[in-house]
């Protein structure tokens, strides 16, 4: 039973032992991630009297991890090692990724600046194959998301297209491919982006967990079609930045319904179509359109679920910004099987680790890399490509050292680095 705590109770740097919630959907902060000052700020100026938490209030000096989140680094646990900012100021919520109000309405980002990738320099674009091959896939769905939107025929064979190349992206150039989910670098058709880097985690989510090779096929279509429904409504609701009425919230929770209807008509079997109509469905049960509970939802739509919730919460939106990698992961470890299926977040950190792939890192050399590739069991000490070495020698991507912090001992990860820092020195 959680507990309720009063607004006026809180005061900065309090820690709980679970994760802090507005309300049902809205996490106000992760566990053992101190409260800011901030966070009080906003919570009175919404007008919320009470938040919730499972949690004990953990005394000063005693702030230990457990379970999943209870890594050890060099000595130092979990909570040492990855920058205490998990929210950003901002509420983060598991069904859409967005940051929003106690309402529902999204939270425009106080003075966000666009972020700046170093995956956007011309000489990466022109250099990587495998860039342009990410780049393309976006392009396709685009074009296919267009054709739904003026109502004209899809064929299936376009999206299985997208689907193979995707795969074969995902097996061939592993991290580096991963590494754009984080990067972006690729300017507007943000729902065909959006749904290409989902079906990217999902499907190494989907090997992580071992699923037969044509159920990672239906996983890595599903995520591509999972948002079709949005396609169908208003403009103007998608764009809204004020509280959501009644009517609009139905609307919203609708399109996973319609994404079902879209799939199936292009041919497509249930077992693709099911992805979509699930995939807002929550491991406790308190999900949409169905309040499906644990394994009544399809382990690939449980699966999408993970992927959607990572991918929105580090893509950055009209009104927010986004989380570094490494802070979107501490707040999926928060989780608690409130909203994930605990296995499918336990294979998601294995695949992608504490600092995930394409994350930005200063290490305690005050060197600067770029994390290349992850070994689940010790998923603090990455593969990295040096950017910036410690001598402050910059390098284009593609031509620093490959440093194994697993074989280099002497080197650990101190935080990780916005990619606005990187940008502004690459």
């Amino acid at each position: 039973m959680m507990k309720t705590i009063a607004v006026s109770a809180l005061r900065p740097g309090l820690i709980f032992s679970e994760p802090v919630y507005i309300d049902d959907v809205n996490l106000l902060v992760p566990a053992r991630i101190a409260v800011r000052k901030k966070d009080i700020q906003q919570l009175i100026s919404w007008g919320i009297d009470t938040v919730a938490t499972d949690g004990e209030l953990i005394p000063i000096g005693m702030e230990k991890t457990s379970g999943i989140a209870a890594v050890i680094r060099d000595g130092q646990p979990l909570s040492a090692a990855i920058p205490k900012t998990a929210t950003n100021g901002q509420i983060y919520t598991a069904a859409s990724g967005t940051a929003a109000s106690a309402k529902g309405a999204p939270v425009p980002a106080q003075g966000a600046k666009k972020t700046v990738s170093i995956l956007a320099l011309k000489e990466v674009k022109e250099n990587q194959e495998d860039y342009r091959i990410y780049e393309d896939l976006i392009d396709k769905l685009d074009k296919v998301f267009n054709l739904c939107i003026a109502q004209e025929p899809v064929s299936a064979q376009s999206i299985n297209t997208i689907t193979n190349s995707l795969l074969q992206a995902v097996r061939e150039q592993r991290g580096q491919i991963i590494g754009y989910v984080l990067g972006g670098a690729v300017e507007g058709k943000e729902l065909a982006k959006s749904s290409v880097n989902t079906a990217i985690l999902a499907a190494r989510i989907a090997m992580a967990l071992k699923l037969p090779p044509h159920k990672i096929m239906s996983v890595i279509a599903g995520s591509l079609l999972h948002d079709t429904g949005m396609l169908r409504l208003p403009k103007l609701l998608l764009e809204k930045n004020g509280a959501l009425s009644e009517k609009e919230l139905q609307l919203i929770q609708s399109h996973p319904l319609s994404s079902y209807k879209i799939i199936k008509q292009l041919g497509y079997p249930d077992d693709v179509a099911i992805i979509a109509y699930q995939h807002h469905e929550r491991w406790d049960g308190q999900g949409y359109p169905k309040k499906a509970i644990a394994q009544q939802i399809d382990i690939r739509a449980r699966i999408v679920a993970v992927a959607d919730a990572f991918e929105a919460m580090v893509s950055e939106k009209p009104y927010r910004t986004s989380m570094e990698g490494s802070q979107a992961v501490r707040v999926l470890y928060a989780d608690n099987g409130r909203r994930f299926d605990p296995e499918v977040l336990k294979a998601f950190i294995r695949t992608m680790g504490i600092y995930p792939i394409g994350s930005f890192v200063l290490l305690n050399t005050n060197a600067i890399g770029r994390v290349l590739s992850v070994d689940g069991s010790v998923p603090l000490r990455p593969q990295l490509e040096i950017l910036i070495d410690d001598r402050n020698q910059v390098y284009k991507p593609g031509e620093g050292k490959i440093v194994d912090l697993i074989q280099d001992k002497d080197l650990f990860i101190s935080r990780a680095l916005d990619p606005k820092e990187i940008a502004k020195k690459i």
